[in-house]
């Protein structure tokens, strides 16, 4: 098994037919069938069951899919993780990113950088905290942006400045507007719209204040707590620099006076790994900030 069968069969995958998987990767079809074939005789496995117009991947052929597109993404990261050194500070970084890191990046270090090191470009993978610490550690991103709370084993850390969590809302849910902040307790019996990433710290806090929150809506991306919220559904809790990520033209935020419920942005990458020159740059303009 190699690269190029790992290729073949990810495209025989991802179109669903050996017949458009061949046009894709620009080949007669009997090839890629023989390549197939060799594969699953080598693996000892059947990995496909085919049908009269497509295909259907075996849960061997499954775990083979997830396996190539990890084992593809880290061969490309390492061909530009090479070609990085030899270049120097030209090339591309790859980076890992949470969604309501967005304007806490985009503000302050990104900007920095590309103002300092103007031929570089960049690779952004999303998802929320656990997923790009699994990106870091496969190799596939080089540094990380994410949020705390989280599980710092075999990461290097940096940490941009605490900040505290906003309750978000369009003025029907106001419930007093001469006030900018509010006391945690005032959110009680209120619908809640929650990132699912910080489920556990907000339900233990406000238990911790006496009550359990009346949860409305849980997500998995801050910009669709604060669109929800834009829409009137609910009141929103969100970090506060994560306000400017989405429409927020119908509405206002209350800081909420809680210790707890504070969060901070870092910079993540693997300890004892090696870093391209970008990369370290790129850390060395969170450090300079």
């Amino acid at each position: 098994m190699d690269i190029r069968q790992l290729k073949y069969f990810l495209a025989i995958a991802e179109e669903g037919q050996i017949t458009s998987a061949a046009r894709k990767l620009q080949m007669a079809q009997p090839p890629l069938s023989q390549q197939l074939k060799l594969l699953e005789e080598e693996l000892g496995v059947k990995l496909v069951e085919r049908g009269p117009r497509s295909i259907q991947l075996t849960d061997a052929g499954i775990i083979l899919r997830n396996r190539a597109q990890q084992i593809l993404e880290l061969t490309d990261s390492t061909a530009r993780e090479i070609s990085d050194y030899a270049k120097g500070l030209k090339g591309s970084l790859t980076i890992g990113t949470v969604s309501s890191s967005g304007a806490t990046l985009l503000h302050e270090p990104l900007a920095a950088f590309h103002k300092r090191y103007s031929g570089v470009t960049f690779e952004i993978h999303e998802g929320n905290t656990f997923m790009i610490i699994d990106l870091l550690n496969k190799g596939i991103v080089e540094v990380g942006i994410i949020r705390t709370p989280f599980n710092t084993s075999n990461l290097e850390c940096l940490y941009f400045h605490s900040e505290p969590m906003i309750a978000v809302m369009a003025a029907d849910y106001d419930w007093a507007p001469s006030q900018s902040a509010a006391q945690l307790g005032e959110l009680q019996d209120k619908p809640l719209i929650i990132y699912r990433r910080f489920e556990q710290l907000i339900r233990e806090t406000c238990l911790e204040h006496g009550f359990e929150p009346q949860i409305f809506c849980m997500n998995d991306d801050a910009r669709t707590t604060l669109l929800w919220a834009n829409a009137g559904l609910g009141i929103g809790i969100v970090p506060k620099s994560a306000f400017e990520l989405a429409n927020h033209s119908n509405l206002i935020y209350k800081e909420i006076l809680c210790e707890t419920l504070r969060t901070r942005v870092a910079a993540v990458w693997m300890k004892d790994k090696y870093l391209s020159s970008l990369a370290t740059k790129f850390i060395e303009t969170f450090k300079s900030l």
